[in-house]
C-alpha cells in the first residue's frame, strides 16, 4: 500500500482521474453488497425450507462466519480484478489500494467480534464492544496511510503524567489499557469454561455458584496484577493511594459489603434456595435469585420484592420449605347448638379430603374449637406441599365444598342471632327491652 499524506489526497481527490477511480470503486462496492445481499436471503429461505438450522455446531458457525465475511471478500475480490484492468488500460490506480486496506481491516474487525461473540453469551456490551474494537482499528489504519502515525504516538509518548512518584506517558497508559482489556476477556472466557465445567458438578447448586463467582473475581484480580507491571506500571506506587482509597471505601460501602457478605453466607449455608416460600418483615413470596446483593422474591399476588442480603441475614426469615415442605392449612367454620356436631366434623373432613392438593398424611383433621355466641366453631386442619401455587384458591375450594355438604346434610351454619323478651304486660317494659337489646 502506498502511504499518503493528507495535503496529497485532496490533490488527488481532485483530478479528473481520480473521479473515474472512484467511479469503479463505487460500483464494485455495490456488487459485493448485492452478493452479500443475495447470499443472506439464500440462507434465510434454506433456514425456512428445513424449519431451522439443522447443522451441527461447527458447520453453523463456519457458515455464519462466513456471511460476516461475504462482503469484504467480494469487495476485495472485485476491486483486485478491477485495479488489474484499470491498470492495463488506464494509469496505475492509488484508492484502490487504500479501499482494499479499509475491507481488509473490516474483515478483521467482524472476525473478532464474531470470535468473541462465540466465547461470550449473546450480550449488549458485544455491540458497544465491537464499535470501540472497528473504530480503533480504521482510527489507526488512517493515521497510518496518512503518514501521521508515528508523529501521534511520538506525542503520545510525549505527555507524561506524574502518577506517585513515577512517570507515565499517554501511550504506555494506551498500551496498559490495551493489555488489561486483553487479559480480562481472557479472564472471562476462563472463568466461564469454570462456571460450566462447575455447573455440570455432582455439587451443591449454591456451592457451584459461590465458586464459579469466587473464580471470577479471583482471574480479573490475578490479570490486573500480572499485566499493570508488564506495562511498566509499578504496583507499589499505587499503594498509599490504594489504602487511602480502600479506608473511604470501607465506610461509604459499608452497607454494600454487607449486602456482598451476607450474599456469600446466604449461597455457602444453603439456609435459602431457590424456590423456597419465606417470609421476612411484611415481605412474602417465592426465591425467585439470590445474587451477591439482594435476593428476588415473587409474591403470589406476581409482584417482585428486591430483598438486600443483610435483612436476611439479620432478621427473622419463615422459610415454608427448608427442611419439610409441607404447610398446615387452618379454615374455621361455625354449626348451630342443634346439629349434630360429630356428623359435621366427619362431613367437614371428607370435604377436605376430596382435594387433590390436600395431603392423605397426615390426614386432615377436624376439631371443636370453641363455643360462640351463634354456634359451636370449628377448626379444619389441612396440609399441602404446595404453598408457592397460592391457598387462596384452596381454601375456597374446600369452603365451597363444605357449604354444599353442609345444605344436602340440612346442617345449619348459624349467623348472629338476639333474643327479645318481654317482661310484663306494660308497654314500658317492653321499650326498656328494645332499648337493651
Amino acid at each position: 500500500m502506498t502511504d499518503l499524506s493528507f495535503d496529497a489526497l485532496m490533490h488527488l481527490l481532485s483530478l479528473d482521474s481520480t473521479r473515474l477511480e472512484l467511479g469503479v470503486i463505487a460500483l464494485c462496492l455495490a456488487l459485493a453488497g448485492l452478493i452479500n445481499h443475495r447470499f443472506a436471503a439464500r440462507h434465510d429461505v434454506e433456514a425456512l425450507a428445513t424449519g431451522g438450522d439443522t447443522l451441527g455446531a461447527a458447520a453453523r458457525m463456519g457458515r455464519e462466519g462466513l456471511q460476516r465475511l461475504i462482503f469484504p471478500l467480494s469487495a476485495i475480490g472485485l476491486l483486485a480484478f478491477a485495479r488489474m484492468i484499470y491498470g492495463v488500460l488506464h494509469q496505475p490506480p492509488v484508492l484502490m489500494h487504500l479501499v482494499i486496506a479499509m475491507l481488509v481491516a473490516m474483515g478483521v474487525i467482524r472476525m473478532i467480534v464474531y470470535a468473541l461473540r462465540q466465547v461470550f453469551s449473546p450480550a449488549g456490551w458485544l455491540s458497544t464492544f465491537e464499535f470501540i474494537i472497528g473504530l480503533t482499528i480504521w482510527s489507526a489504519w488512517v493515521m497510518h496511510a496518512l503518514g501521521i502515525l508515528p508523529e501521534a504516538i511520538d506525542w503520545l509518548d510525549s505527555q507524561q503524567i506524574a502518577l506517585g512518584k513515577q512517570k507515565l506517558s499517554l501511550w504506555a497508559l494506551i498500551q496498559g489499557g490495551a493489555w488489561v482489556l486483553v487479559t480480562l476477556i481472557a479472564a472471562i472466557w476462563l472463568s466461564g469454561s469454570i462456571e460450566r465445567k462447575l455447573m455440570r458438578a455432582p455439587i451443591d447448586s449454591n456451592l457451584r455458584i459461590v465458586l464459579a463467582r469466587l473464580s471470577k473475581v479471583a482471574l480479573m484480580f490475578l490479570a490486573l496484577m500480572v499485566t499493570l507491571p508488564l506495562v511498566g506500571i509499578d504496583l507499589t506506587a499505587l499503594s498509599v493511594f490504594g489504602g487511602a482509597l480502600g479506608v473511604g471505601l470501607g465506610f461509604g460501602l459499608q452497607k454494600i459489603m454487607a449486602n456482598y457478605v451476607s450474599g456469600f453466607i446466604i449461597l455457602l449455608d444453603r439456609s435459602i434456595r431457590i424456590g423456597d416460600l419465606i417470609s421476612v418483615g411484611s415481605d412474602r413470596g417465592q426465591v425467585q435469585r439470590i445474587t451477591t446483593r439482594y435476593t428476588v422474591l415473587r409474591s403470589p399476588s406476581g409482584v417482585h420484592s428486591i430483598v438486600p442480603n443483610e435483612t436476611l441475614i439479620s432478621s427473622v426469615v419463615q422459610n415454608e420449605g427448608l427442611s419439610d415442605r409441607a404447610v398446615r392449612l387452618a379454615v374455621t367454620v361455625q354449626v348451630g347448638y342443634a346439629d349434630d356436631v360429630e356428623r359435621a366434623i366427619a362431613v367437614v373432613e371428607e370435604c377436605a379430603r376430596a382435594h387433590e392438593r390436600v395431603l392423605a398424611e397426615p390426614a386432615p383433621r377436624c376439631f371443636l374449637h370453641s363455643f360462640g355466641d351463634s354456634g359451636i366453631n370449628l377448626e379444619l386442619g389441612m396440609w399441602i406441599t404446595d404453598p408457592e401455587n397460592g391457598t387462596l384458591a384452596i381454601r375456597s375450594a374446600v369452603q365451597l365444598e363444605i357449604l354444599r355438604r353442609f345444605r344436602a346434610e340440612g346442617i345449619e351454619i348459624p349467623f348472629p342471632q338476639r333474643e327479645i323478651r318481654v317482661l310484663g304486660d306494660s308497654a314500658s317494659n317492653v321499650a326498656v327491652c328494645d332499648a337493651k337489646a
